[in-house]
């Protein structure tokens, strides 16, 4: 499945790979889609949409843990931001709940990275559908989308940085094979 996020990031050159999965109803939290991948929670990244004095701002943390609007707002220099409100969403970047992705937004807003994403050789973003996640070089996808890198999340999820893995390779062995 060729996504129109999936083709931006191929066309600049950005090594990805479409990664297909299936949720039953409603559930597609990142938690839920890292578990139906088999990969760690912590290389799943959610996308979130926050609203300013400044505008817009996507927000990538990891799957498990929980923005922090404050050190968001600290990162991007803003004085304050909070979550878009869900029925703005489509409006702002012409996804839907469970597939915004930063490629191919209506609009090139700002984006802010948690720091654990430098942790991953390869992270997974939204292909911009749901049921389709995109397993991205972390360095080129953080240098396209041209993110502030910080740390935005709040909490660690059991899985968010298991033993064992540190930029998508178990330690002291050889490549994972989702990577």
């Amino acid at each position: 499945m060729k996504t129109n996020a999936g083709r931006l990031l191929e066309a600049a050159g950005v090594p990805c790979r479409t990664l297909p999965y299936e949720l039953s109803g409603e559930e597609f939290s990142a938690e839920a889609v890292a578990d139906r991948l088999g990969l760690p929670r912590g290389q799943v990244f959610k996308t979130l949409v926050t609203v300013g004095p400044g505008g817009p701002v996507f927000a990538l943390i990891p799957a498990g843990t929980a923005l922090s609007l404050k050190k968001l707002a600290r990162l991007r220099g803003e004085r304050r931001l909070e979550m878009a409100p869900l029925a703005d969403v489509f409006r702002l970047t012409g996804y839907r709940r469970g597939a915004v992705t930063v490629p191919g937004a209506k609009r090139a807003y700002p984006a802010a990275v948690d720091e654990s994403a430098l942790e991953w050789e390869r992270m997974a973003v939204s292909a911009g559908a749901q049921g389709a996640q995109l397993l991205v070089e972390t360095a080129s996808y953080l240098r396209f989308i041209a993110a502030a890198v910080g740390p935005i999340a709040s909490g660690a999820p059991s899985e968010a940085s298991p033993a064992g893995y540190r930029q998508g390779r178990p330690k002291g062995g050889a490549a994972r094979t989702t990577t």
